[in-house]
């Protein structure tokens, strides 16, 4: 069927989402597919792609930073820009908070927790920031987080670790454990009396190594050590609920692969660890039992938060385990084409339970810098560099509008450089 008569098709349905109902369930979608006698790999996926405005001048392997917004989640975000523009003050004094909280309880059935344990924040920085910074630190406290987590979060423990002479362990995260006794170990093996807090990443940035956080959770609760998680790179990702991890607090981008507009993030923090926190900015909620007590962010772009929600309908219009099985897919995809070239270096799991979309691969004796270089001037690939703690390579991140061809241009690219 030629992708002209499979939109059709789909829009005789209402499944298109410019159109129709964007909450439209996934058995439905997928029982139309059937009944249609379409491809659902190939026509489905060519379909979501026509959904994006892509840049005409490189193909993007870089998601990983941020998303681009597909046309509906676009769409709608403009019409919340013209409708807060045109209300003015009026939105802002009688709406404001009152869709906040609507936003809230969305994105709380989204993501696995009860809404009065979540905030809408900026980003993941601010949001495990908030919890670093305002964690109730004395002196001679400890904590442990990695080498391989993000920066900003290993900037603001240096912070503190100098203002409330807090002592910093690290860890390193190896690109190809063993089991998940062996990660649990890594992490054990720093506790010690003083021990207060443990940062893990949920999916490591610079890899996609995804951790086992609940295992390691259970063992730090053990101990009486809380833990904060880095999900920056899970939220729209991959199918997990936030209540299954049994961590305290837990933050995320959702400019990332829920393909939000920039500016969107989350925080979760359990209901016992709440009043322990001390909040970024004061807010006029004076309980500190109650998380609002943490969300003051002044004015900002509230246009944006609205259309967390559009960004939620238009993911369950394609399937939160669809998304995941597909970009598990075009990673597998790329990985397996590359693994016995000469020369190569692939620095991420095969193993599909420690890895979704994210990889990171490398060349023998090339700088990342000079491999993201080549790729960009020779093949038009645009990929991003990493090259600190034991990762030497760049960063590919393809999104559910890559196709098997860019995939294909990459991996000839990869052998081209690793055998020249």
């Amino acid at each position: 069927m030629k992708k002209r008569d499979f939109i059709k098709n789909l829009g005789a349905f209402g499944l298109l989402p410019f159109s129709g109902d964007l909450s439209l369930n996934n058995e439905n979608l997928l029982k139309n597919l059937r009944d249609t006698k379409l491809n659902p790999e190939n026509d489905f996926w060519a379909l979501i792609r026509s959904h994006y405005k892509l840049h005409p001048d490189f193909i993007n392997l870089e998601s990983g930073y941020y998303n681009i917004i597909p046309k509906p989640t676009l769409e709608k975000h403009f019409d919340h820009i013209k409708k807060v523009n045109l209300e003015g003050s009026y939105y802002m004094r009688q709406h404001r908070f009152k869709d906040k909280d609507r936003i809230t309880k969305e994105l709380a059935s989204f993501v696995g927790c009860n809404s009065k344990n979540l905030i809408v924040t900026r980003n993941t920085t601010e949001s495990l920031d908030l919890v670093i910074s305002g964690f109730p630190w004395e002196s001679g406290d400890e904590a442990i987080y990695a080498d391989q987590d993000y920066g900003a979060m290993q900037d603001m423990f240096e912070q503190i670790g100098r203002r409330h002479s807090v002592n910093l362990r690290k860890v390193s995260v190896p690109n190809h454990p063993k089991n998940d006794d062996e990660l649990i170990a890594l992490y054990e093996g720093q506790i010690t009396s003083k021990t207060k807090l443990i940062m893990v990443s949920h999916m490591i940035n610079i890899t996609g190594h995804i951790l086992p956080v609940k295992k390691i959770c259970q063992m730090a609760h053990k101990h009486g050590v809380k833990v904060l998680v880095d999900g920056a790179h899970c939220v729209g990702h991959f199918d997990f609920k936030i209540d299954d991890l049994d961590c305290d607090y837990y933050g995320s981008s959702l400019h990332k692969w829920l393909a939000a507009p920039l500016g969107a993030g989350l925080l979760y923090v359990k209901s016992d660890q709440i009043s322990k926190i001390w909040p970024l900015m004061a807010d006029e909620e004076k309980d500190p039992t109650k998380i609002k007590h943490l969300s003051h962010t002044g004015t900002h772009p509230v246009h944006t938060d609205l259309a967390i929600i559009d960004a939620i309908e238009y993911l369950n219009w394609i399937g939160l385990k669809k998304k995941e099985n597909r970009l598990r897919y075009l990673k597998t995809y790329w990985q397996n084409a590359l693994k016995d070239i000469p020369n190569i270096i692939i620095n991420t799991s095969f193993d599909p339970k420690r890895s979704c979309g994210i990889g990171n691969v490398g060349i023998k004796n090339v700088k990342p810098s000079t491999l993201a270089k080549s790729l960009y001037d020779e093949f038009k690939i645009f990929t991003v560099a990493i090259d600190y703690a034991n990762v030497k390579g760049c960063r590919i991140s393809p999104n559910i509008f890559t196709n098997i061809k860019e995939l294909d241009t990459f991996i000839t690219a990869m052998k081209t450089l690793a055998l020249s």
